[in-house]
């Protein structure tokens, strides 16, 4: 079949990213010599200079790596609520919901310290090695794509009417960026080199330490701290402080877990737990029956099944998925068993439904915000169309900064078989100001919470907001295989099982191995009945976007079924990326998104 680009092969290392400057500074750590864990760390601060409106060194990063001859663990990434961030603290300032943009917004920032978890226990470069890339593009400047620059200008009157510090960063002549024109983040290169600077020890692994220690307590950790105090304009349309604390950065480190595992046709799924979206994947997995198959791939019928199936795993998500590390009690075992998804398969009938229906496992009753039984149809930022994974930027955006965000994605793996895959995300230019004399801003990641006591998701002091973020390892025979993922928020896990649906059930191409490209091509497709993660936590009931490469046929029988459709442009759903390993020859393989013209795949 057709393919914008090839699946790329080789037994050396393959990369694929969400920009194309990512691809390549992982691809020349692998030619220097470092591992794939040194590839990623190096792509990830990369990604956090030239996709900054989709990711920062202060937001957040869960990662999947599968050492060679090793088991698969996950990375936490993803920092908690601070210890002053109760229902109480927010519900007392006239707040129902967490803001979307703004320090009060800040979770503990989790990326830099997961990355430089990773690099310490399985990589094999110091910081100054893996962070040059980055420097240098941030030093010297990089060629900006088109939605900084759109990012930006949305945000440009709240930027220099309250949050000046980042229109010095981003609006240095108070025009944005064009596109193609040359971006410096000179305040962003100066932190890193007095860090690495700064970051003494007697070995690789005692510099790394350092690192950690400046970006918790200090210089680096200071400032964050005592820029969370001031009060800033956000989404709520008022100034608000933050409550995020040295203390809260100096006691929280990133941590390793095991991951969910989910066994579907000689496949095994690793995902995330449930602190993430993760286990959506494999639960719309397990609502499929035996008569999903290679003949039925691609028909309305196929269509519908996966749409529907999709409305009941994103509605348990909402009733049941939280930090279970945090004190959330999540049934997750009885989520994913064949028993309990066989039942709710039954609910999947010809129509579509308009209901969030979550389930009863073991007999529970489940507990929805009185903001998501509500629904609030129409609501900015509930979904769009939009689906390269750029942020929709909404309604009063010039004077607050209301946004829904998103994020960026890196897989690799290397001549030694070791393979990862990490989804970076939040700390997004137009989520917060930009630190004063640090060049990034921080996160928001508590707008995923609720300001309603006794849910899994509820805002908690300590526990992780349940984050969409989703990045996928997949084994077969007990050996990793393949890495991928993709942005787009609440859409990840709806991509990503559309994607390893084309790889599983399709025939591949004649050349032998999976057709990675291919799967990725193929046209891709959202539905957005659920409430959705970020502010202001809109829900569409009923609505399913469609590329249209889907075709009229399809769009047809989906609409007399009762979705309603919206077609939108033939390469606008998913960003998705994804590299390989053949274990019994050893070859490689990448494949990177065309959609967003941003993406790449590089290696040989």
């Amino acid at each position: 079949m057709f393919t914008t680009r090839p699946t790329l092969q080789g037994t050396f290392g393959m990369v694929s990213s969400t920009h194309w400057l990512a691809s390549q500074s992982a691809m020349a750590v692998l030619e220097e010599g470092g591992n794939a864990f040194d590839a990623a760390v190096a792509a990830g601060f990369v990604l956090h200079v030239v996709e900054p409106h989709l990711n920062g060194p202060a937001g957040d990063v869960p990662i999947i790596l599968a050492p060679a001859g090793g088991e698969v663990r996950v990375l936490c990434g993803q920092g908690p609520a601070p210890a002053g961030a109760t229902i109480e603290h927010f519900t007392d300032q006239g707040l129902s919901l967490v803001p979307g943009t703004g320090p009060l917004a800040a979770v503990v920032p989790g990326a830099f310290d997961a990355w430089m978890v990773l690099l310490r226990d399985h990589g094999t470069m110091g910081v100054g090695q893996v962070l040059k890339y980055a420097v240098r593009y941030a030093e010297h400047g990089h060629p900006a794509v088109e939605a900084i620059g759109q990012a930006v200008e949305r945000v440009r009157e709240l930027f220099l009417n309250e949050w000046t510090s980042s229109a010095e960063v981003y609006l240095p002549d108070g025009r944005p960026p064009a596109g193609g024109a040359l971006l410096r983040n000179r305040a962003l290169a100066a932190t890193w080199r007095r860090m690495v600077s700064e970051s003494s020890g007697v070995d690789r692994e005692a510099r790394i330490e350092a690192a950690r220690r400046i970006w918790r307590e200090g210089f680096i950790g200071e400032a964050i701290a005592a820029h969370a105090a001031r009060p800033a304009m956000d989404s709520s349309g008022e100034r608000h402080a933050g409550v995020l604390t040295g203390e809260d950065l100096a006691r929280w480190e990133a941590t390793y877990e095991e991951p969910v595992r989910y066994d579907w046709r000689g496949w095994t799924l690793c995902k995330a737990g449930p602190w993430s979206q993760g286990p959506v994947l494999p639960q719309q997995l397990a609502l499929l029956d035996d008569g999903i198959d290679a003949a039925a791939y691609g028909t309305p019928e196929y269509l519908h099944t996966l749409i529907e199936g999709g409305k009941l795993a994103m509605a348990d998500r909402e009733a049941w998925y939280g930090d279970a590390a945090g004190g959330a009690d999540v049934p997750l075992r009885t989520l994913l068993s064949p028993e309990y998804n066989a039942a709710r398969r039954a609910l999947v009938g010809e129509r579509a439904s308009f209901e969030l229906r979550p389930g009863s496992p073991d007999g529970r009753v489940p507990r929805l915000s009185a903001h998501a039984r509500l629904g609030r149809p129409g609501v900015p930022g509930a979904g769009t169309g939009t689906g390269t994974g750029e942020p929709t930027v909404e309604g009063s955006i010039a004077r607050t900064g209301e946004t829904r965000g998103d994020t960026c994605h890196v897989d690799v793996v290397d001549r030694w078989g070791n393979m990862v895959s990490a989804t970076p995300s939040g700390g997004w230019l137009q989520s917060s100001p930009v630190v004063p004399g640090l060049g990034f801003p921080l996160g928001t990641r508590l707008q995923m919470t609720w300001l309603e006591p006794g849910l899994p998701s509820s805002l908690v002091p300590g526990r992780r907001p349940r984050t969409t973020l989703s990045p996928t390892l997949a084994l077969r025979g007990g050996e990793p295989v393949l890495a991928f993922g993709t942005p787009g928020g609440d859409q990840q896990d709806q991509w990503q099982t559309h994607f390893f649906l084309a790889l599983a059930l399709r025939r591949p191409p004649a050349r032998g191995g999976l057709d990675l490209q291919g799967a990725i091509d193929a046209p891709n497709w959202h539905q957005d009945g659920f409430p959705s993660s970020f502010y202001p936590r809109g829900t569409r009931p009923g609505s399913v976007t469609v590329e249209s490469r889907i075709g009229e046929t399809a769009v047809a029988e989906l609409r007399r079924r009762g979705h309603e459709v919206t077609v939108a442009g033939p390469w606008s759903e998913g960003r998705l990326c994804v590299v390989g390993r053949d274990p019994e020859t050893g070859v490689l393989s990448a494949a990177a998104n065309p959609r967003g013209m941003q993406g790449y795949a590089v290696g040989r």
